[in-house]
Formats: structure tokens, C-alpha cells, sequence
């Protein structure tokens, strides 16, 4: 009986499966994304028969980690230890891709045993030094979704190599990236005698673990400022795969809300529908349970089929997508893990979606629902001062009208909400100049947590006629169990930079070992000054407690720029020169100037800065797919409510035709209905922002600091989507409500 009631109403049927699919097939692709990314990070790390892993402690990825390279000789010096490798790990741009994911490791590392070369030759073969131009490894992934070969050349960042060999590890993520020389890869990086991690084999004989715990030991006594972990345990904590995760349940979470109410609409319709079949159905004997149980097993089943459908055309969008994924290690078929998030995100939809219509079907009594006549009539028939003929038919049918407005609203929320986001954290890195008039970071860098100037660029700038003043910074942040994550920040205290911060108790730092830490973590750690602050095992005495404009800046603390540098492992590096000029006018042509004499950085005039900035566009593309796909899932919704209203008036559409009305008239009077819905919907998302705004305002210490900017435009432009979305749920609803004969509308029942 459920499959036989779903297929009577096909059209209703169909857009209800695909607005669910739509959504889960962007959970199966996301979730493919995320555990390729996760699978493959754990795979480098613990695949590498490593039994210890020395990093920087509390570094929030790998790609962030920096030791220096001096420990390796030591390591390899102490007799417990067989082998030492180094581990360089990062992501820089190519012309084909913004994130490419580069590796190395010494040239007798252990970790080639794994790397098999298929083609060409290896890395630090005699024939690889022999190539004009810098050597390097590529993946079969890479190299399938770049179209390269062996010796082919690629540009990496500002520099160009020459393909030596392609390799297979048999982990897709590596697979997707390249292996350079030590030497490159520092330099590539900025990374200068520095390495992201060490791995150390020990004697079969040392393995045992009260042994490795004495080795731990003893290693932490001699290096405090390193961490010492097995490669499971620093597999486990990467913040980006982590990130990824979060993500996609982000999606599934709006893809819940946003079909979970347009299941719900259209189950509750289909109720009011079959208002006389579910009275015959009482009155015969079925219990309240049973016909509970009918609508709700109809709501699951749709939901079922709807995961089914997202699980092929998510299957559909991983083979799409297949070269471009497999840089990330993405499979090109749905695994077990995306396949149950799936399943489970539809069983929730079905039982939410089903819920109240099926309970609200379970208490018709039958003298009532055998009375009822059809959806043609019925309904509060009060003329409204506003609207017409489209706003009355609205408020006739209340329940499907909250419901559609409901879906427009939750749909708009967000994606206003996210742009909100989007504009205040662009707003919030412009902030960041202060006063300057032009930023400077590193040219070719594909996020700015790794962008690296070395500080003669900054000394040769301050020498530029116009030039009043430059300050240079660098920045970090670190997860820590104390403090959750804490934003450090460089500054040369000599330099105008440092007047940003506005000192409420103590003083501003002036030497070596001082920090000035923000209010907003300082209430909430209960910092006062004078105390001594441990970050990643160095140690900090507490100078003062600083205020900012930009509240965000607040959840961290302040060092001098050589601490951040050493704290780093970056000497003389800064991640942004910030320029002051004695003439703004001068900023653009003096951008020329530093572009042009300074190839490996880039200069940006303040305002622009911030929207020029790699991860801000990418930002940027990711807001635009989330808000794509709840257009997507949002409009089927609106389009099967439209669909239901057309069809519970076919008498009163033939009637109107009967009398003369031509279809020009009836589209124009259902995409009226439409349009009020959408721009009803608008100012209801926009509310809605706002709430969800303040309930994540409510999240302890960050929720205070979300940068949000509202702006009248983004409203604007939400109201927009927001009739957009109406008039496209209602285009082929009106359509079909044209192609109705008088004859045969006026029979309908």
C-alpha cells in the first residue's frame, strides 16, 4: 500500500526523491573528499614504519610543523635508534591546481622502500641530478589529472622542475602530490634548515614499551621544545581532516533541515489529499497507530529512495570529478563510510519529514474526514488589503504556506548568514593593516598561514621613495589543551605596527620572552599580568593585557617578532609587510613598483588585499556550492509545494479558464503566488540569519568574536535569491497549470 499511494501522486513523488538526492549526493562527494584527505594524511604518516614521529607540539597540521634539521645527526647518533628520516610536507599553487600537496624526504630515507617508480627514474639517481633544471617524483594521480610524463617540466610556486619519475605508493592522497629534493622543498617552502618532522626506526631488540617510553624520555630532556608521539597518534590529531569532517556535516545538517521541511510539506499535502481515503480507512477499523505508521513508513520509504538516487549521482559527481579528486585522494566510488552517512541522513529526513504529518493523520476522526469534499475549497476565505487574487490563494492554505516559506526561509538563513561570515572575516584580514596603506605577503602561496617574506624584501621596501613607515608581522596559531587554539602574533616593538594593540593593564612588550595577551583570553583563562604563559613548551612572562578593534585579534597574545620567528623556526620571515606612505595617493603606482622589482612577493593596496588572498577565494568558491546546493534542494521544495497547490486546484484552474481566462493569465497568477512566497521567504531568512547568529554567539569565548558584517546589499541580494527561488519552484507548476483542458480540470475530483 505504501509504494502503491506513493505512485499515485508520480510528480509529487519524484521531486520529494530528488530534492533528498540532491542533497546526499553532495554528503557522498564531500564525505569521499574528506576521508581521502583523512585516510590519506594517516597513510603518510603511519604508513611509513615509523615507531616514533618528532614534530613541533601543538601545531595545528603537519604542513605547519617546522624542527630543526640539526636533531636528525643527534637522533641518529643514539643507540636505540636504527634509522632517522626527515619528512617535509606542504601545499603551494601550480598553473593547474591552487592546493598541490609536496613532499620529501632524506635521500636515504626508509620511506622509498614504499614508493614504486614506474616510469623514469628515482630521485636521487645519477640520471635524475643529470637533468637540466630541478628534479622531481610525481604521482600517477598527479600525473593522469595534469596530463604530465617524464620529462615534462611543471611549475611549482615560482619555480619550474623537471618530472624525473612517477611513482605509486598505493595511497591515493600521496599519489596525488610530487616528492622534491630536501634542498628544493626548504627553499620552496621557506623552510631553511628546517624539516616538518622526523621519523625514527628503532632496533628490533628496543621496541618493547617500557624501553620506547625511557627513549621518549629521554629524547623530550634533551629537545623540551619538540613533541614525541607515535605516527598513529599524530595521524589522528590533523586539524584538516578534521576540518573536512566538520564540513561535511555541516552540509548533511542544512541538507536535514532544508529537505527534512520540504518532506514534511509535502507529506502533510498528501494527508490533506487523502483526508476521506484515511477517514474510509478509520472508519473500517484501523487504528490511530496503524495509519500513523502508513505515513511515516511513506516518508521513510521516500527518504530511502532519495539516498539511493544521491548515492548515484554522487557516484556520478566523484567520476566527474575523478582527476581533480584524486589530488586529494578522493575514491572515485562511494565507500561504506559516505554509503551509511548517507542512509542515516535519510532515515532522519523520513522520520523527521513524517512525524507530525503522519501524528496529525492519526487524529482525524472519520465523521469529519468522510465530510471532507477536496482542496478546491475549504480554508480561510478572508480577503487580504494586499496582494490580490495570488496573496488570498496563500493564506487559504496556512499550514503549506508556513511550511514553503519555512523552506525558502531556512534556505536564505544560511546562505546570508555565510556570506555574512564571509564579508567580516574579508573585513577582519583587512583590518589587519591598521593604518598601512599596502600589504605585502608571499607571491604563489595557496594559503596565507603559509606565506614567507623574508625581511630584506621589507628593508629594501622602507627604502622606497614615498615610504613612511613598514612593519612587518607573523603569525600562527596553536591547539592547545590549556587554551583551545591561541593566535600568536609577531611584532617588532620599534616598529607603528605595535600601536594597533591598546593596552588596558601593564604595559606593551619591549623585550625577548614578554607577550601581551588578549582580553578576550584573558578572561577566560584568568590571566593576569605577571604570569608565566607555556606555548608549545616555551616559555612567556605576561607584559600586559591589550584590547583590539577587531575583537578576533583578542583570543591570543602578542611576542616580539624574533620570539615568533624562533617560536616558528622561520628566521628573519614575516607573513605580511604592512606600508605606511607619506602620500595614500601613491599606493597604487607604488604596488606597481614592488610587484615588478620583487617577483617572489605580492603587494596589494589595503582594501584589496583581503579579497586577493588565496584562501579568502577559495573561501569564496566553497560558499558558493553550499549556497548552490540548498538553491537546489530548496527549490524542488518550493516546487512540489507549487506542484500540490496546482493540483489541489485543478476545479478552480478550469473554472477560471471556463471563464475566460487565458493561460497567460494562470502563469502569471501562480508565479504571483510564487514570487509573494519568495519574497515572504527573504525577510523570513534574513530573520533567521540573525537568530542563527545568536545562538552561535552563545558559544563560549569564540562565539563572541564570529565576524559577521551585515551589509545592505547582502539583504538585497538575499531578498533577490530569495524571489529567484520562488519563481523557479514555480515555473513549471504554472506550466503545467496552463496545459489543463476547462473540460477536463472542471471533472477532476
Amino acid at each position: 500500500m505504501v509504494f502503491k499511494n506513493l505512485l499515485r501522486r508520480k510528480g509529487r513523488t519524484v521531486l520529494a526523491v530528488l530534492g533528498i538526492g540532491i542533497g546526499v549526493a553532495s554528503i557522498v562527494a564531500l564525505g569521499a573528499l574528506a576521508d581521502g584527505l583523512s585516510a590519506g594524511y594517516s597513510s603518510v604518516l603511519s604508513g611509513s614504519d615509523a615507531d616514533l614521529v618528532i614534530s613541533e607540539p601543538d601545531a595545528y597540521d603537519i604542513i605547519m610543523s617546522t624542527i630543526d634539521e640539526s636533531i636528525g645527526r643527534d637522533l641518529q647518533a643514539m643507540p636505540e635508534v636504527d634509522a632517522v628520516s626527515a619528512l617535509i610536507q606542504g601545499m603551494i599553487q601550480t598553473d593547474q591546481s591552487p592546493y598541490f600537496f609536496v613532499f620529501a624526504y632524506s635521500e636515504d630515507s626508509f620511506v622509498f622502500e614504499r614508493f614504486n617508480i614506474i616510469e623514469g627514474t628515482d630521485l636521487y639517481s645519477r640520471e635524475a641530478r643529470a637533468v637540466s633544471g630541478r628534479p622531481m617524483l610525481i604521482g600517477t594521480a598527479a600525473a593522469e589529472a595534469f596530463d604530465k610524463g617524464v620529462g615534462d617540466t611543471m611549475r611549482l610556486g615560482g619555480s619550474m622542475y623537471r618530472i624525473t619519475g612517477i611513482y605509486e605508493t598505493g595511497v591515493a592522497f600521496e599519489e596525488g602530490g610530487a616528492v622534491l629534493l630536501i634542498d628544493d622543498a626548504q627553499a620552496q617552502l621557506g623552510m631553511q634548515n628546517q624539516v616538518s618532522a622526523y621519523y625514527i626506526q628503532l632496533r628490533e631488540h628496543m621496541t618493547d614499551p617500557e624501553r620506547v617510553e625511557r627513549l621518549r624520555e629521554r629524547i623530550g630532556a634533551h629537545y623540551p621544545d619538540i613533541s614525541i608521539s607515535t605516527t598513529e597518534d599524530l595521524a589522528g590529531s590533523t586539524i584538516m581532516s578534521q576540518a573536512l569532517q566538520a564540513a561535511v556535516w555541516t552540509i548533511a545538517a542544512l541538507a536535514i533541515l532544508i529537505g527534512g521541511i520540504s518532506m514534511m510539506n509535502s507529506q502533510l499535502m498528501s494527508v490533506i489529499e487523502r483526508t476521506r481515503e484515511i477517514g474510509i480507512l478509520r472508519a473500517v477499523g484501523w487504528r490511530s497507530w496503524r495509519v500513523m505508521w502508513l505515513i511515516l513508513s511513506e516518508s521513510v520509504m521516500v527518504g530511502l529512495l532519495g539516498g539511493t538516487l544521491g548515492i548515484l549521482l554522487g557516484w556520478g559527481m566523484l567520476r566527474a570529478f575523478s582527476g581533480a579528486l584524486s589530488l586529494f585522494g578522493a575514491p572515485v566510488d562511494p565507500q561504506s563510510t559516505q554509503i551509511a552517512q548517507a542512509f542515516v541522513v535519510v532515515v532522519v529526513l523520513g522520520v523527521l519529514g513524517g512525524v507530525y504529518p503522519a501524528y496529525r493523520a492519526s487524529q482525524l476522526q472519520p465523521v469529519e474526514a468522510l465530510r471532507y469534499e477536496d482542496g478546491s475549497g475549504g480554508g480561510d476565505t478572508t480577503r487580504l488589503p494586499v496582494g490580490g487574487m495570488a496573496a488570498r490563494n496563500l493564506w487559504r492554505r496556512k499550514a503549506r504556506t508556513l511550511m514553503t516559506l519555512a523552506v525558502i526561509g531556512v534556505t536564505i538563513g544560511s546562505i546570508t548568514l555565510l556570506n555574512a561570515v564571509l564579508d567580516g572575516s574579508e573585513e577582519l584580514v583587512g583590518d589587519m593593516a591598521g593604518g598601512a596603506e599596502i600589504i605585502v605577503r608571499e607571491a604563489d602561496v595557496a594559503d596565507t598561514s603559509l606565506s614567507f617574506v623574508d625581511q630584506s624584501v621589507g628593508d629594501s621596501i622602507e627604502r622606497m621613495a614615498g615610504v613612511e613607515g613598514i612593519s612587518g608581522m607573523l603569525f600562527t596559531a596553536i591547539m592547545s589543551e590549556d587554551f583551545g587554539m591561541f593566535l600568536i602574533q609577531g611584532y617588532d616593538p620599534r616598529q607603528p605596527a605595535i600601536q594597533d594593540f591598546t593596552i588596558i593593564e601593564g604595559q606593551s612588550i619591549r623585550n625577548n620572552g614578554q607577550i601581551m595577551v588578549g582580553k578576550q583570553m584573558a578572561d577566560a583563562q584568568d590571566i593576569d599580568v605577571g604570569d608565566i604563559l607555556e606555548l608549545s613548551k616555551m616559555r612567556y612572562r605576561v607584559a600586559g593585557i591589550y584590547g583590539h578593534s577587531v575583537s578576533a585579534y583578542e583570543l591570543g597574545g602578542v611576542i616580539t617578532l624574533r620570539d615568533a620567528q624562533n617560536f616558528m623556526g622561520r628566521p628573519r620571515k614575516v607573513t605580511f609587510f604592512m606600508i605606511d606612505l607619506y602620500d595614500p595617493r601613491q599606493a597604487d603606482e607604488l604596488v606597481e613598483v614592488i610587484n615588478a622589482n620583487f617577483p617572489e612577493a605580492h603587494a596589494a593596496v589595503a582594501a584589496e588585499f583581503a579579497e586577493q588572498l588565496p584562501d579568502m577565494q577559495a573561501s569564496q568558491g566553497m560558499s558558493d556550492g553550499i549556497a548552490l546546493l540548498a538553491i537546489l534542494v530548496g527549490g524542488v521544495g518550493v516546487m512540489n509545494t507549487m506542484l500540490m497547490a496546482v493540483l489541489e486546484r485543478t476545479r478552480e484552474i478550469g473554472t477560471l479558464r471556463a471563464l475566460g481566462w487565458t493561460r497567460r493569465a494562470v502563469i502569471w497568477l501562480i508565479l504571483r503566488e510564487a514570487g509573494i512566497l519568495g519574497l515572504a521567504g527573504g525577510i523570513a531568512g534574513i530573520l533567521i540569519a540573525f537568530g542563527l547568529y545568536r545562538l552561535m554567539s552563545l558559544i563560549p569565548t569564540y562565539g563572541s568574536i564570529l565576524p559577521v558584517n551585515w551589509t545592505v546589499r547582502a539583504f538585497a541580494i538575499s531578498i533577490g535569491s530569495a524571489i529567484a527561488l520562488g519563481l523557479f519552484g514555480g515555473i513549471y507548476p504554472a506550466l503545467r497549470a496552463t496545459r489543463m483542458q476547462p473540460v477536463e480540470a472542471l471533472r477532476y475530483e
